[in-house]
């Protein structure tokens, strides 16, 4: 399509194809050309820090072969080179892991200078060159390949190195949002507790997150279980904390900007699990208390990950009890008190009677 220039299927791609994974999406690395080419072609530019470009046709991502120098502290500390000068080799020297740094022609052949084949082959993760250092963020980029696939290892000079990058305070400089972007990414893959571990080992995880750090040995075992019943992301990051105490939890989401969805139900579950596991000995007012306090009347999908959550934590039976509560208080027939020309509080009160009421024969009939 483009004489004048080379162009490479790169990265992911590669990766996962040799993997037997099916390939999710496609980048290209284009060598010997300049954007005023690319956008002769047709492209259309949309990289703000170094020219990447989307196919006029496909729209799959396009960017030109760059090296980069460090010039300052973190992920964004750095001046890129993009002339047409710059060779594949150059390219894929910065990559982050070797796996990562396999390349394709035209014509199907694998470009691989530095051994990336040869590591999906032994199952290893390891840094493609001393670059690595360089960007924090790799360092949670490695935790998360280590939690997508599970039969990986982490190279021992790799975590040597990871390790250096946390004495030197390199990780300092990581910005909260692309932390948590990493950290919800690992939260959904197949082997979650991994990236805990592999940060761990490379002595990050009390520098990112010494809220979870105490508990890892706890972390571990439920993330597992989570994985394994494939719970969603919400529910896998409330377990994660239900250990924790409420003020580390709040200060953890106010950190890394963590979404609201996220952050409700882990506050939900570390409040309220004790009153879950003490369920079937509540009477009937401590009840009511808790299916209000738990929001289940406004938000039963969330009441209902609650229950999720709860299950991973204890007992299951008692997820059943509770169901059965909300579903007496949800299809409970107000009509006739809702009609009546009173108070709205008086209102209010006749309603927590009735559910009351209701919850009282549910006590009884599960005590006989």
């Amino acid at each position: 399509m483009i004489n004048f220039m080379q162009i490479y299927l790169v990265g992911g791609a590669i990766r996962d194809k040799l993997l037997g994974i099916p390939v999710k999406e496609r980048d290209w690395v284009v060598v010997g050309a300049t954007p005023q080419a690319m956008l002769a072609k047709g492209f259309r530019q949309v990289g703000r820090d170094f020219p990447v470009f989307l196919h006029p046709k496909t729209k799959e991502e396009y960017a030109l072969a760059r090296t980069e120098r460090k010039v300052g502290k973190g992920y964004r500390g750095f001046v890129c080179n993009f002339d047409p000068t710059v060779t594949l080799e150059d390219d894929l020297k910065r990559r982050d892991l070797t796996i990562n740094a396999i390349a394709q022609d035209k014509n199907g052949k694998l470009i691989d200078p530095y051994g990336g084949v040869k590591d999906l082959n032994k199952k290893i993760l390891r840094h493609v060159s001393s670059a690595f250092t360089e960007d924090p963020v790799r360092i949670l980029r490695v935790a998360r390949f280590a939690a997508r696939f599970g039969d990986f290892r982490v190279s021992r000079t790799t975590t040597r190195l990871m390790q250096s990058m946390v004495a030197n305070h390199e990780i300092d400089a990581l910005v909260p949002e692309r932390v948590w972007q990493e950290f919800e990414r690992a939260l959904q893959e197949q082997y979650p507790e991994r990236f805990f571990i592999v940060l761990h080992n490379a002595k990050a995880l009390q520098t990112l997150f010494p809220e979870i750090n105490p508990y890892l040995s706890y972390c571990r075992k439920i993330l597992i279980l989570a994985a394994k019943v494939k719970a969603k992301n919400t529910i896998r990051f409330a377990v994660l904390f239900s250990k924790a105490t409420l003020d580390a939890v709040k200060s953890f989401c106010k950190r890394y900007c963590v979404p609201a969805a996220y952050k409700d139900l882990a506050i939900l579950l570390v409040k309220h699990q004790n009153e879950f596991k003490q369920a079937k000995k509540l009477n009937a007012h401590e009840l009511l208390h808790l299916l209000e306090q738990t929001d289940a009347l406004r938000r039963p999908e969330r009441f209902n990950d609650f229950l999720q959550a709860c299950s991973l934590i204890s007992d299951n039976h008692i997820i059943t009890y509770l169901q059965k509560a909300y579903k007496i208080i949800a299809e409970l027939p107000l009509n006739k008190v809702l009609e009546e020309k009173t108070s709205g509080q008086k209102i209010q009160q006749q309603i927590r009677k009735l559910r009351q009421e209701a919850l009282g024969k549910l006590i009884n009939l599960c005590c006989e």
